[in-house]
């Protein structure tokens, strides 16, 4: 089986455990439940310190399973695990739901690395198996709220490059993340994080 057939098997069984039946979120009683986020997250989920993720315009179902995982420790973080310790489902969606609605900022990409990052993420690698990014994420880095596939345009590339360093590392946890960032050279890395920060 070559790398594209692994990559979208693991793809297909991912996306099958990732539907369950959750409470609906209410925006408004997000917005009240997100003062303790705003230290680093922003009122509106548009973070301005670029190791801390931009939370706005996230799909609900992704912000849910997010804090789901740091709650159970399956997502490990100091700060973020006691944080969501003690949500509850209702709170988790809630919180969601209140996020997912905000404008997303727009971020910048640094000129020099636009065309290398712009070939990894419509392209990938094919000589050392490294899947184009807009597979799962979309042309345009909207993702795919249905799957649970997240947002990318804009975040920060300080927090994207880490996400992909820890998932090449195996200290953070996804079959089809691992798979994609394993061949991810640091160069090809801060190329792509840097193009998702500039896409609108």
């Amino acid at each position: 089986m070559n790398t594209r057939n692994v990559f979208m098997a693991l793809l297909v069984i991912s996306t099958m455990g990732s539907f369950h039946v959750h409470a609906a979120g209410d925006p408004q009683e997000g917005k009240a439940k997100s003062e303790t986020c705003v230290a680093c997250h922003n009122a509106d989920g548009n973070s301005v310190t670029p190791e801390w993720p931009k939370l706005a315009g996230q799909g609900a179902k992704y912000i849910e399973q997010q804090l789901a995982a740091f709650k159970s420790g399956d997502r490990q973080n100091a700060l973020m695990g006691p944080m969501a310790a003690n949500l509850s489902e209702q709170d988790m969606a809630d919180l969601a739901a209140y996020f997912s609605t905000q404008p997303l900022t727009k971020g910048k990409a640094n000129k020099e690395l636009v065309e290398a990052g712009q070939a990894i993420y419509a392209g990938g690698n094919s000589a050392t198996g490294v899947p184009a990014c807009m597979a799962c994420h979309g042309p345009s880095g909207s993702g795919n709220p249905a799957a649970a596939y997240p947002s990318l345009k804009s975040q920060h590339a300080v927090y994207t490059a880490a996400q992909l360093k820890a998932y090449r590392s195996g200290e953070r946890k996804n079959a089809v993340m691992q798979g994609v960032a394993s061949n991810l050279t640091d160069a090809e890395i801060e190329a792509v994080a840097s193009y998702i920060q500039g896409m609108q």
